[in-house]
């Protein structure tokens, strides 16, 4: 609280935004495709007013015991094993969001500096994913990384978005460009389906459905409650925001949902009526890997995530040094030791375990749950006092439906993974 923030509100919504923005974006229209336009708009901005209330619940805990920390919150509510378990929570869902930028760079750069060379992606040293990976990692992540201020990178932050809404435009684009991209990509398309099982719930024809119910939408909707995870970042944020107030980061943080709810639904329903129930899991594998629009969006996509992994480093560095250094002052080798190590960490992860998407699955289904839903409730049912808001007053029984709607979806989300396992299917999701 000592802290005298300097991040304008602009600065502070660019941020926010960046730290919702992840590579999930890629399959909302996958999700679109199984739910259909109408249905999938609804979830999606119920999805969103659920995320503003979690907020309202952080900030007001935030407030009423004068904290900006997650993990103190934690440990104001459930004492020392509350503080450890938060911070748990938010390292694992930032590596697991840091490891799927970082495969994104593996798979995507090697095609996109291969395509501009005219070689085989194969044919070089130098275009092994594993390689510059770690050549992106040294150069340009790490010194964004040690930065001492979250709010500095409200300049990368904006460009990433610029980046994502080039994406946006190119997608709009191409819908009216391609029209129906069904007839002449259906080859393409049964030619991905080796196994030959049947895909449930699609048809081959350029009609968009208004509402659908298949088996595959109990793998989508996570995908788009995932899309807006940005809790670990909304306290520091709030730290480092000029002239600070619940109701000023509360503004932030609606008008950075508000952005990112209308930028996910234009995304994933243009590029729906583009391709309509063909579409695959990752969208921009549908267009031609020639087209040199497309090839320009995929290295828009490749740069978005790349300066989105130093803000999603923040809050694991705040959360170890909270865990391991609660009382210290700042430092600097102990800052700069911390980025290298989870940047190696993070590199390694990436380039020894080729099957990691069933980890992050695992990780997605239990942190994102916790962060969103039942760790800010547990808190506002804690810390708030009994005479500021009674245990049966309708703010706290709100709280309490809200935390149990966490568990519930965390319960199913496991449930159906599992299950997706012992059936031998695999299903691709991103933060």
């Amino acid at each position: 609280m000592d802290f005298e923030g300097k991040t304008s509100f602009g600065m502070s919504v660019f941020n926010l935004s960046n730290a919702i923005m992840g590579s999930g974006i890629l399959g909302l229209a996958y999700a679109m495709a199984h739910t259909g336009i109408l249905f999938f708009l609804a979830l999606l901005l119920c999805i969103a007013l659920l995320s503003s209330y979690s907020i309202h619940l952080l900030l007001t805990c935030a407030g009423v015991v004068g904290i900006r920390a997650y993990e103190q919150l934690g440990q104001r509510a459930l004492g020392p094993v509350g503080k450890v378990v938060v911070a748990a929570v938010i390292c694992l869902h930032n590596v697991g969001a840091m490891s799927s930028y970082l495969f994104i760079i593996k798979s995507e750069l090697p095609l996109v500096i291969g395509t501009f060379l005219d070689m085989d992606p194969e044919g070089g040293w130098f275009l092994k994913g594993n390689l510059l990976i770690i050549i992106v990692s040294v150069l340009i992540i790490l010194p964004l990384a040690l930065m001492r201020h979250l709010g500095y990178l409200g300049y990368t932050s904006g460009l990433s978005l610029t980046c994502m809404l080039f994406f946006l435009i190119s997608v709009i684009y191409k819908k009216f460009q391609l029209g129906c991209a069904v007839s002449f990509n259906e080859t393409a398309v049964d030619s991905k389906n080796p196994s030959g099982l049947p895909i449930q719930g699609l048809n081959r024809s350029c009609e968009a459905q208004m509402f659908t119910v298949d088996s595959q939408m109990f793998y989508t909707v996570p995908i788009m409650a995932f899309a807006f995870v940005c809790h670990p970042e909304v306290l520091p944020i709030y730290t480092e925001l000029c002239r600070p107030s619940k109701h000023r980061m509360q503004a932030v943080a609606n008008v950075s949902i508000g952005a990112m709810f209308c930028m996910y639904g234009l995304t994933a329903t243009f590029g729906y009526l583009t391709f309509y129930n063909s579409v695959e899991a990752e969208m921009l594998h549908m267009y031609s890997q020639q087209d040199l629009l497309i090839l320009c969006v995929r290295l828009a996509v490749l740069l978005a995530v790349t300066l989105t992994v130093p803000v999603v480093l923040f809050p694991i560095r705040r959360a170890l040094q909270q865990l391991l250094f609660p009382s210290r002052d700042f430092s600097w080798p102990r800052h700069v030791a911390i980025a290298l190590i989870l940047l190696v960490l993070v590199n390694v992860l990436v380039i020894c375990v080729p099957t990691i998407r069933d980890i992050f699955g695992v990780i997605g289904s239990t942190s994102a749950p916790s962060l969103i839903f039942i760790l800010p409730s547990i808190f506002y049912l804690r810390i708030v006092p009994s005479e500021v808001e009674p245990l049966y007053s309708w703010p706290k029984i709100q709280a309490l439906c809200f935390g149990l709607l966490g568990v519930l979806f965390m319960a199913i989300s496991l449930g159906f993974m599992f299950a997706n396992w012992a059936t031998g299917q695999s299903q691709v999701s991103g933060h």
